[in-house]
């Protein structure tokens, strides 16, 4: 099973633990360790994913459950927009992809609290990380948020870069959200209560 990167430091902290636990004779001790780096495992799991073809798709960034479809206040698009806000569970893949081929134009690091995700108010009072998408058809925004347990957000690309639809961005560790701000003339095809797939699952059309 492919396991994101960022998780190796995760996983073998508690393998090195439960080893040096059997070895003393703590065989109790050393099977719980083994347990929790199969669950950190499990967690940093980065499962190939099959990209839909098709004019103007948009992907989910991640996995998770929709939450809340809604008019985006922010100022980063220029005209009216629309958010799309994703809960992510311990239990879901936490690896962010690109919702469409783009260039990334900014990522801006913004501090903040750190609010249980599934809650509104984290999408603007948590700690986030902002990346602007340029493409022909229009700008997308992907919001990497902190949720009450995740408070290590992991961006893998800088401004100038240029992404396929699909290609993995990041990772929020333990638990969080990621807010997809699209332009309101976007075609949506998701709504809240939706589970989606990050990179395969359509959540609209930039025509």
């Amino acid at each position: 099973m492919p396991l994101a990167r960022e998780g190796w430091p995760f996983i073998l902290a508690p393998l090195i633990l439960a080893a040096i636990l059997w070895a003393v004779g703590w065989r109790a001790a050393a099977s719980g360790a083994l347990v929790l780096s199969l669950l950190v495992v499990l967690f940093f799991r980065d499962p190939p994913r099959h990209i839909p073809k098709g004019e103007g798709l948009i992907f989910a960034p991640a996995d998770g459950t929709v939450v809340q479809v809604t008019r985006y206040l922010g100022d980063e698009l220029e005209g009216p927009a629309t958010q799309i806000s994703i809960f992510l569970s311990v239990l879901d893949v936490h690896v962010n992809r690109a919702p469409f081929a783009s260039v990334v134009e900014r990522v801006e690091y913004r501090p903040g609290a750190f609010r249980l995700a599934w809650q509104h108010e984290a999408s603007g009072a948590n700690e986030q990380n902002l990346i602007v998408l340029k493409a022909p058809e229009g700008r997308l925004l992907v919001k990497q948020i902190a949720g009450f347990i995740a408070r290590r957000i992991v961006c893998r690309v800088v401004p100038g870069q240029q992404l396929e639809a699909g290609e993995r961005i990041g990772m929020i560790r333990f638990g969080s959200r990621v807010d997809l701000i699209v332009p309101a003339r976007v075609e949506l095809s998701v709504k809240p209560g939706d589970h989606i797939k990050g990179g395969s699952s359509v959540v609209g059309a930039l025509r």
